[in-house]
């Protein structure tokens, strides 16, 4: 087992530790949790892992460290940490933030893994994006890709692309959110429950995803496969479709790419 420390234990640091250590991808007395939240690191002693306040401290040693930090919070860590961190690879969660931008802050030879993970992540069904730096090698990089599909899936790609990554799976179970939410409030104006109305809007979401990742047949083939001509469903759809629907998805999908690309040059 390798050494490996995270640097940040929110959201999906810890989503990241505990999918990982699981499956047994990771084994918890390799692991090291660095944050500046007693709260955080509680939660983290909590998985049996090892805690420390101090980043500099925590990175000696380690052959792999995840910064699972705010963006703007990256170059003051890595002013910190990056005369402790040695040959260890690094493996960066920071939205907007190119290999390219990483290297110049850990230094020109820093091994650079830049991943774009998603909160899914929470329950077991991540979707994630990895890219590296020239000087990562195939094992190291497969040791990371091993541990992002401990929790959901993840896919290597071309740097170039994670603007439309943080658009899409980044920031889409917003969007989703979104979605289940105003099934939801219908659902309860028309008499569900709450708890009623959440199941059944959030599980026809589940379902409908589950189906569209196993069938060979496309979105919009499975969209018009539940229209039946005369039917409920075609006169819903002929409201979101007059709306423009799917143009308010793709409209805001291109807000988020355009955000992603500005966070670059922060």
């Amino acid at each position: 087992m390798s050494k490996l420390t995270i640097i940040g234990f929110g959201h999906m640091g810890s989503a990241i530790i505990a999918g990982a250590l699981s499956v047994g991808v990771l084994k918890a007395s390799d692991v090291t949790v660095s944050d500046a939240s007693e709260e955080n690191l509680n939660r983290a002693a909590a998985l049996g892992v090892n805690t420390c306040a101090e980043n500099r401290e925590a990175v000696k040693g380690a052959d792999t460290v995840i910064i699972a930090v705010k963006p703007n919070n990256l170059a003051g860590l890595a002013s910190d940490i990056r005369d402790c961190i040695g040959g260890a690879v690094i493996v960066s969660i920071c939205a907007g933030k190119r290999i390219e931008t990483l290297s110049e802050l850990f230094g020109k030879g820093a091994k650079i893994i830049r991943v774009m993970p998603n909160t899914p992540a929470l329950a077991g069904e991540g979707m994630a994006a990895l890219c590296r730096s020239e000087n990562v090698d195939d094992g190291e990089l497969n040791y990371v890709l091993g541990i992002f599909r401990s929790f959901g899936r993840a896919e290597i790609l071309r740097e170039e692309l994670f603007d439309v990554v943080t658009a899409v799976s980044g920031s889409g179970p917003a969007y989703v959110y979104a979605f289940i939410d105003g099934l939801m409030k219908y659902a309860i104006e028309s008499g569900m429950t709450y708890g009623q109305a959440k199941v059944f809007a959030a599980q026809t979401v589940l379902g409908s995803a589950k189906l569209a990742l196993m069938s060979d047949e496309s979105p919009q083939k499975l969209k018009e496969n539940v229209c039946s001509p005369g039917g409920t469903t075609i006169e819903a759809v002929k409201v979101l479709d007059g709306r423009g629907f799917e143009e308010i998805i793709q409209d805001a999908a291109k807000a988020c790419e355009e955000k992603s690309r500005a966070l670059a040059s922060v």
